[in-house]
């Protein structure tokens, strides 16, 4: 990271630190466990859809069904949920923005999520355009490596979330 970066990240984080909403959330002991509680039921329920997804890309779950389908399922239990996500974790970062916000774990998380989010907007892009994209008998690189990326993003970023409790 850049000094210009740390230097914002700093003053970002010191800034929170100092705000009511900071203060009322660390003072609260219930809080944090909570918060942490939905987000990683969040985490839960947009891992295992892509999972679905992922899966039916690779064959391995419904390939009697089109992909269009089990995509049409489950990608709104990665949408839906993923906003909760964004909101518990922004909640958890105002509570704890020393712990999160110049945490490597943390930035590598977000890069992670942003990279997620993106292979999940191709996937549905691909979807619209050609609907028997991932069925049998069309090409299956592209669904294969979507799945494949997909799949490991979701568990790098699973793993980045809980290093950042050991990082510092």
């Amino acid at each position: 990271m850049g000094p210009a970066i740390g230097k914002w990240l700093s003053a970002l984080t010191t800034w929170l630190e100092h705000t009511s909403l900071s203060h009322a959330l660390q003072v609260t002991s219930w809080v944090v466990p909570t918060t942490q509680t939905i987000h990683i039921l969040a985490i839960a329920a947009v891992a295992s859809s892509a999972l679905m997804v992922d899966l039916r890309l690779l064959g391995a779950f419904a390939a009697d069904q089109p992909a269009r389908n089990v995509s049409a399922r489950f990608l709104p239990f990665v949408w839906w949920p993923l906003i909760v996500l964004l909101a518990s974790g922004a909640l958890l970062i105002i509570a704890e923005p020393g712990r999160s916000l110049r945490n490597p774990a943390f930035q590598l998380k977000m890069l992670l999520l942003a990279a997620a989010i993106a292979v999940t907007l191709v996937l549905q892009r691909r979807l619209r355009r050609d609907a028997s994209f991932g069925d049998r008998g069309a090409p299956r690189l592209a669904a294969t490596a979507i799945a494949v990326v997909s799949m490991l993003l979701w568990c790098a970023i699973i793993f980045a979330g809980r290093w950042i409790a050991y990082y510092r």
